[in-house]
Order: C-alpha cells, then sequence, then structure tokens
C-alpha cells in the first residue's frame, strides 16, 4: 500500500449534474472521495449506493467512500461490495465494536478505514485500529464542504504518525477537510499520507495540474 502522499478530490465540489464527467476531469488523481451523509449522523443528505454503483463504472481511479452515516455496521460492506477500494466509517456512529465492520469490510474487498471527528480522541480507538488500513482524521466538522482547516486537529495527525513510524499501527494516514495549497503544507509536515481536497481541486481551472501542485506541496513538507 502506497504511503503517499495520494490526493482524493472530493465529489461534494464536483458538478452534481455531470458525476461521471467530473470524475474525469480528475483522472491523475489517486482517488475519488465520495462522500455519503444520511441527513442524521450529519446535517446534510448526499450521495448513496446506487450512485456508486453507477460511478464505479466509469470512473477512471479508484472510490474512497466515506461514510457519514448511522448504522454503518449494516450499510457498509454493501459499498464494498460495489468494488469502493476504501470504505471508512465513524467511529462514534458504529454501535458495536468497529473491529466487527472492519471485518466485515475487508471480507467484502474493500480497504478499511476509521474516522474521527475533530473533537474525539484518538487514543480512545488505539485498541481497535491495528484492525484497520486507514485513518480518516476529520480536519473539520463533518457534513459540508468549504470549511476552514482546523489547526488544532494537527496533534492527532502527528500522534497517529508516530504511532506508524513506531510500528505500532500500520494503516495510512487521511486528512479531510479545508485542505488547499496552503493547508496541505502543514497536514503533510503532521505525517499525512492521503489528502482530500474539494474547491481546490474542482475549483481550479485546470484540475490536473492543481492536483500535481498538491501533490508537489505535500511531498515536499514530508521530505523537510
Amino acid at each position: 500500500m502506497s504511503r503517499g502522499p495520494l490526493i482524493a478530490p472530493s465529489l461534494l465540489s464536483a458538478d452534481f449534474a455531470r458525476l461521471a464527467d467530473e470524475a474525469q476531469r480528475v483522472a491523475d488523481a489517486d482517488w475519488l472521495h465520495f462522500d455519503v451523509m444520511d441527513g442524521h449522523f450529519v446535517p446534510n443528505l448526499t450521495f448513496g449506493l446506487p450512485v456508486l454503483q453507477a460511478l464505479q463504472a466509469v470512473s477512471p481511479v479508484p472510490l474512497d467512500c466515506h461514510l457519514m452515516i448511522h448504522h454503518p455496521e449494516r450499510w457498509a460492506p454493501g459499498y464494498a461490495e460495489a468494488g469502493a477500494r476504501n470504505v471508512t466509517v465513524h467511529a462514534e456512529a458504529c454501535t458495536g465494536d468497529p473491529r466487527a465492520v472492519a471485518r466485515d469490510l475487508r471480507a467484502a474487498g474493500s480497504l478499511a478505514g476509521l474516522a474521527l471527528k475533530p473533537g474525539t480522541p484518538l487514543d480512545e480507538y488505539l485498541d481497535v485500529l491495528p484492525e484497520f488500513d486507514t485513518l480518516l482524521v476529520m480536519t473539520v466538522e463533518p457534513g459540508f464542504g468549504g470549511q476552514r482547516f482546523l489547526t488544532e486537529t494537527l496533534p492527532k495527525v502527528r500522534r497517529a504518525r508516530e504511532l506508524v513510524d513506531t510500528g505500532h499501527l500500520e494503516l495510512l494516514v487521511e486528512v479531510d477537510g479545508g485542505i488547499n495549497a496552503d493547508t496541505i503544507e502543514q497536514a503533510a509536515a503532521a505525517g499525512a499520507d492521503v489528502f482530500v481536497a474539494g474547491s481546490a481541486v474542482y475549483g481550479a481551472d485546470d484540475p490536473a495540474r492543481a492536483i500535481a501542485d498538491l501533490r508537489a506541496r505535500a511531498a515536499g513538507a514530508r521530505q523537510r
């Protein structure tokens, strides 16, 4: 599994009426971030499984599915079975042991991800994280795109990076929220591997150039 930097443009910032075309516009990306919101766990409502199934058939890059929904145990495996490369559930939404969801996702053919809201401590989930392939540190409150990057989440990224580098965890550290040409360097320096970027890519005149620039900035920050 590549250690990054991986750029994952967020479809939340795309033109919803042209999702197939919007996927093609970011063919140079590593993953395509697909936000599922149920209007309950978060106040917004977005895509669901039928849209992912349709997009999976045409996307030039693997789908990175982020479930911001209640009862992910029930719904998450379907997204893996549909072909998503990575399916992430929120620790705060799991009603049982998150490790059971991770095992179900892996059995269904995807990587398993665990997401934490900005205020959720990492240390509370250190016992379950060895079952996961990705850790998604939310750098904004989940639910809406276009929010300001929360620098107070960076210690959580640094802590996760330390645990990976010392061999206590083996996973990709992903960040989502407010990632742009300025903030990606902060997140990369803290140790993130995967960067979800919405308007920084889809709002650019040349998405391919924006992706290349973000990737180069992240790589440079990691090397310093």
